[in-house]
Parts: structure tokens; C-alpha cells; sequence
């Protein structure tokens, strides 16, 4: 159905309603827009809108008419109550939508010219999405079960596959979540990912894997050594025996795609990815790893490389509502800066680019692992935040096939060694600073009696 255009005759009936009622104006204004107008009627709703912002009150029609020159009139209260306010309601939420994505196209024409393509979708986006505000929320003593059942039906908290894990999340990972595995170089960030994407299709799910860094084939064959057992070097060796497990295995999991993109891609790149796979194969994913957020540049927003904190806040804000979006577990990975290499307890601090990643995520974790773990097949991850859980502060180690790569749950007893190695270092670090102060501190003394004996020996020969 084709929606007309409002003539100035009935935009003008739409700011008596607004002049009649402080009421309906207060229900309008998230979406009153003075350049919506006829160009006869916008400097009396600008002269409306910012009389409202400075007073706090609607101004009289009188005022109006004499700033403006117009010839508005009160709609009488009967009229109004008469079910009208609804039909204004109504017929102004659609005028506006109609006059924003007007001017969202035409300045879309002038973006595209000018090869400017990526603010183009949110411009459109925001016009479609104007509305008035209905929705008042829920009445909390109201259907307490109904309203738990819609968390778990809609989030449905789905396993990570480690359940030491789930327990510290309360069952898992949900739907339109951002979770955030933070690392070192070399502590296994993607290879955290390839192991829950595994989880996930072992469980029957479909997924998607971009990888930003590493390529495509190379992720493949890191997962074909955590399905096999085998280790890279034994996989050509073994071709035939990889070739039947992985057979079988595609018969009994999930489907997993696996896409190289390069990086510096943007959040509109990864949608339209998705968006092909859905036209083309009928291919909607479950989950979706992005190996890494770093490498992640925003969609709509030019930002300096070289702010880092801005470009990492953008990036997180849309990567989550995009998983919110589609409705798909979602995980990636972040570095963690330079100081975390000496510490055995992450903080916000030690997060590259700074607070905002750990600001926006659901959950977000710190990977640690040293040789002493390695060597045992062991490693850690630390829950830095969760957002829905009490797990902030947790640790939980797992199992690690440094030869297949392979993360499973822990069956080894906890080796307090490991704890006891770190604090000796600590230990020897305070003994450095403590070492260096009382160098410090001695020098100062010796310098401080050569002045007084120097001195004495004036004094004496004086």
C-alpha cells in the first residue's frame, strides 16, 4: 500500500493537535523533526520544539502564530477525545518515517557518487526504524514464570562444550551475546575459537568462521587435527585414515563454513557474507567466530588508526548488535597488550586498545598459560567479565593437546607449582625493587657524609 504524501493542510492540523495538548507533544518529540515540515510550516515547529526544550512547556498558539506568521488553531478537547489523539498518533509516526526516508535516500544518492558506500545502510536503517514509543515495558509481579520462560526460550543458553565453563556461565553462552577471548601472541586465542566451533558443531549446530589473519585452509586442517587426533605433521602422512574420521564426522556434526576475509573489513562485510550464504544455500548459522576483533574496522564511522579506544568502541558496539540482530552465538578474540606478559592475573588494563572492549562485552576472558602448563598439556582461562553470571574472578583450567590442538575439560589434579612458580616471581621482582632502593638509598648516604666531611675539612681550615 502506496503511503501519500501529507499535504501542508494536514501538517498543519498535526501541530494544532501538538498546540492543543503538552500531552501528545511529549509522546512525539523522540521523533519530531522540524525539517520534516512544508517550508510554511517549519519555523513554527522549530519555534515549538525549542520552546519546549528551554520552558518546558508548549507554547500558545498565539506565540506561535506571531513568530511564525501562521494561522494555527486548538483542536477542541471533545474532538480530541473523541479517539482522534490515536489517529493522530498514528497518521504523524507514518508522515515522519515517510519525510526521513525521503531525505535518507536522496542523501544516499549523494554518498553513492561520491563511492562513499558504507554510511549509506545506517542512514536508510535509522529512517525505517522510527517509531513511537508503545512498548511500556513489563509489570514485574506479573507472570513471573512466563517471563523467565521468554529468557530461556529466546537467549536459550547453549554449552560451550566445557563444563567447567557452563557452570561458571550458568549453562553457557546465549544468543546475541559478545564474548571475548583475550590472549597474548602464542596463548591460543584462535585456537580457542577453531576448539568452540568444534563444541558447536558437535552439538549439532551450523556455524560460520572468518578468519581476518590466517588462512582458510590452514583453519580447516587445525580442525581436522582436533577431530583426528593427529598432529600437522602426521595429517599427510595419514591421508586416507583423516579423509574417512572427517567423513564420518560431517555425518554425525553441525555444518561449519570457514571464509577468509581481509583485514581492516567492516561489520557490513560480515553481513553481507551472511546475507549471501542465506540467498544463496539457505545457510543460517547458529554461531559465528571472528578470528579477530582487532582486525575489524568500523562500518559507518571514519576513525584515525591511531585511536585505538574509539576504533575498538565502535567496532564492539556493532559486532554485538549485529549478534543480536541475527540472533547467533557469537565469540572472537582480542590481544592483550604488552604489561600482561609479566602478569599471571589479567585486569582491564592489560587489554589492548584499553576498557572499551571490556565495557561492551557480555563476557570476556583472559587466556594464561606459561612453559611449566605447556609442557603438563594444561591452560587457563580467567574470567575477566561476565555479564550474567557471578564467574568474575573464576579460573578454570582445561586440557591442552599441544600435538592436536585439541581443548577439552580438565582431568588433571590442579599443580599448585604453577601458582607457587609465579609467586616466587613476584617475589623476586619485589626483591629487585627493594635491591634497587637500598642502592639508591646508599648511594645518597655515601654522597651525603663526602659533604659533610668536605665541610668539616673547610671549617678546619678556615
Amino acid at each position: 500500500m502506496a503511503i501519500e504524501k501529507s499535504t501542508p493542510e494536514v501538517q498543519r492540523l498535526y501541530l494544532d493537535f501538538i498546540l492543543s495538548s503538552g500531552d501528545l507533544f511529549t509522546r512525539v518529540q523522540n521523533i519530531f523533526n522540524p525539517q520534516n515540515f512544508d517550508r510554511s510550516l517549519q519555523k513554527a515547529a522549530k519555534f515549538i520544539q525549542d520552546h519546549v526544550q528551554k520552558y518546558s512547556v508548549i507554547p500558545t498558539v498565539q506565540q506561535v502564530n506571531a513568530v511564525a506568521g501562521t494561522e494555527l488553531q486548538l483542536v477542541l478537547e471533545e474532538v480530541r477525545s473523541a479517539g482522534n489523539n490515536d489517529w493522530f498518533l498514528d497518521a504523524f509516526e507514518t508522515f515522519t518515517k515517510r519525510e526521513e526516508l525521503e531525505r535518507a535516500i536522496l542523501k544516499s544518492v549523494e554518498l553513492l557518487d561520491k563511492g562513499d558506500f558504507d554510511p549509506v545502510e545506517k542512514l536508510i536503517k535509522d529512517a525505517v526504524q522510527i517509531t513511537l514509543t508503545r512498548d511500556l515495558g513489563i509489570e514485574y509481579f506479573t507472570d513471573p514464570r512466563g517471563r523467565l520462560m521468554r529468557i530461556k526460550n529466546n537467549n536459550g543458553q547453549i554449552s560451550t562444550g566445557w563444563k567447567d565453563i557452563d557452570e561458571k556461565l550458568y549453562g553457557g553462552f546465549n544468543r546475541g551475546e559478545l564474548n571475548i577471548f583475550c590472549g597474548s601472541a602464542g596463548t591460543g586465542k584462535s585456537t580457542f575459537l577453531q576448539n568452540l566451533s568444534l563444541n558447536w558443531m558437535e552439538a549439532g549446530l551450523k556455524g560460520i568462521f572468518i578468519t581476518f589473519e590466517m588462512g582458510q585452509d590452514l583453519v580447516a586442517m587445525r580442525i581436522d587435527s582436533m577431530i583426528t587426533g593427529l598432529g600437522s605433521r602426521e595429517i599427510y602422512k595419514n591421508l586416507d585414515d583423516v579423509e574417512l574420521k572427517i567423513s564420518i564426522a560431517g555425518k554425525k556434526y553441525g555444518r561449519l563454513k570457514i571464509k577468509y576475509m581481509s583485514s581492516q573489513s567492516t561489520v557490513n562485510q560480515i553481513k553481507a557474507y551472511v546475507k549471501e550464504l542465506a540467498i544463496q544455500e539457505n545457510f543460517i548459522p547458529d554461531f559465528i567466530c571472528l578470528d579477530y576483533l582487532d582486525l575489524i574496522m568500523p562500518s559507518g564511522a571514519k576513525v584515525d588508526v591511531s585511536d585505538v579506544f574509539t576504533k575498538d568502541k565502535l567496532v564492539c558496539e556493532e559486532v554485538r548488535n549485529f549478534s543480536i540482530e541475527q540472533q547467533v552465538l557469537l565469540a572472537t578474540a582480542s590481544q592483550l597488550n604488552r604489561s600482561a606478559f609479566e602478569e599471571i592475573e589479567f585486569t582491564g588494563g592489560n587489554i589492548a586498545g584499553g576498557i572499551s572492549k571490556l565495557n561492551t562485552a557480555d563476557n570476556l576472558f583472559g587466556i594464561f598459560t606459561n612453559r611449566s602448563m605447556k609442557e603438563r598439556g594444561a591452560i587457563q582461562l580467567q574470567f575477566m567479565k561476565t555479564r550474567n553470571s557471578a564467574g568474575v574472578g573464576s579460573k578454570v583450567d582445561l586440557d591442552w593437546n599441544v600435538n592436536s590442538l585439541r581443548i577439552t575439560n580438565s582431568t588433571q589434579v590442579s599443580d599448585p607449582s604453577i601458582m607457587a612458580g609465579s609467586s616466587i616471581l613476584a617475589k623476586i621482582k619485589s626483591n629487585k625493587n627493594a635491591n634497587a632502593t637500598t642502592i639508591v638509598s646508599s648511594v645518597t648516604d655515601n654522597k651525603r657524609g663526602s659533604l659533610t666531611s668536605l665541610l668539616a675539612s673547610i671549617k678546619k681550615d678556615g
